[in-house]
């Protein structure tokens, strides 16, 4: 372990077991200690730890994907928080990355989604996004990925919405006065999220769906996106739709040894209770097929092992062999 990890050991996550004759010890970056994803990663160092496989893991606070994927560049941290779509930039070098692309950074596993919902006012009369033309609209919470997605996905598609821009308390009320007709908000995994069944106490929404065309064309002009279909049940009333998604998962630079990515890839793909203990949206969810499924750049190769080695098919655009 380097010296740059040692001094940061201050700020580690305490209470956490280790095995006691530790050869590798290693450094997960996740976020702020505030946010359920922080108590998330105590888990995922907990299980690592319990494996009793060599390897010591101990959690940092960061500022999240940004943060991690710098740090990982660094070599500060070895592991660490990252979102599909911010990591498919880090990996082809665009947007805040552009010209100059992470080599080697590589996908250990996604632990949950966030479909980007589209809810509107059922009186409005809107039944698809075409229909958003020139209708108040909010896109996201103002900064946030969802609105920076909502508009790349709407000019990919040729949409337009007049956008009203807010934090989420002031987007709701304004929905709730009919002051704007809807919003994108981020799904709880695949329910909608607590703000959203908020406003349909007040007033029934509908959840808007691409059409099978929009999904082709998103699959085709936006890589660092996930074309996702929700079943029937994402809340009352709701039937199944599709949108645009991207995933939350763990990230690793080429310095992330091949054995090591495989043995923490194992003890969390065991796992049957403690990270859904640590974060509900993980409960009873196949991780590996989750993966799969928000994937956009290619697994580390000892993730791509662990797959492989039980039973997965990994498509050519995230094995990192091709």
């Amino acid at each position: 372990m380097k010296l740059s990890k040692l001094a940061l050991a201050g700020v580690l996550a305490f209470g956490l077991s280790v095995p006691a004759f530790a050869q590798e010890k290693l450094l997960i970056g996740s976020t702020s200690a505030s946010s359920s994803h922080y108590g998330y990663f105590v888990s995922v160092a907990k299980l690592i730890n319990d494996a009793d496989n060599g390897i010591e893991a101990s959690v940092v606070e960061t500022g999240a994907t940004m943060d991690n994927l710098r740090r990982i560049e660094r070599d500060q941290i070895d592991l660490g928080l990252v979102t599909t779509n911010v990591a498919q930039h880090a990996h082809a070098g665009t947007k805040a990355f552009d010209g100059r692309a992470m080599d080697g950074l590589g996908l250990l596993w996604v632990y949950t989604g966030a479909p980007q919902n589209v809810i509107v006012r059922e009186d409005s009369g809107i039944a698809t996004l075409s229909d958003l033309a020139d209708k108040r609209f909010n896109p996201g919470i103002k900064g946030s990925a969802t609105e920076s997605t909502t508009e790349a996905v709407f000019e990919a598609l040729g949409l337009s919405a007049e956008y009203v821009r807010g934090s989420t308390t002031d987007v709701v009320d304004m929905i709730k006065d009919n002051r704007v007709t809807g919003y994108v908000k981020s799904g709880a995994g695949l329910k909608l999220d607590s703000s959203t069944l908020d406003i349909a106490t007040f007033t029934p929404i509908k959840v808007l769906s691409l059409t099978d065309d929009q999904k082709q064309a998103l699959i085709e002009k936006m890589p660092d996106i996930s074309v996702v279909d929700i079943p029937e049940g994402a809340a009352d009333g709701v039937d199944a739709y599709s949108t645009w998604s991207f995933g939350v998962g763990v990230g690793a630079g080429a310095s992330l040894s091949e054995d090591a990515a495989y043995k923490i890839v194992d003890a969390i793909m065991s796992d049957t209770e403690v990270q859904g203990t640590a974060m509900a949206s993980v409960k009873g969810v196949n991780l590996a097929e989750l993966t799969l499924q928000y994937a956009t750049i290619p697994l580390h190769p000892g993730a791509a092992k662990w797959f492989r080695e039980n039973g997965y098919d990994i498509p050519a655009k995230l094995d990192p062999s091709k």
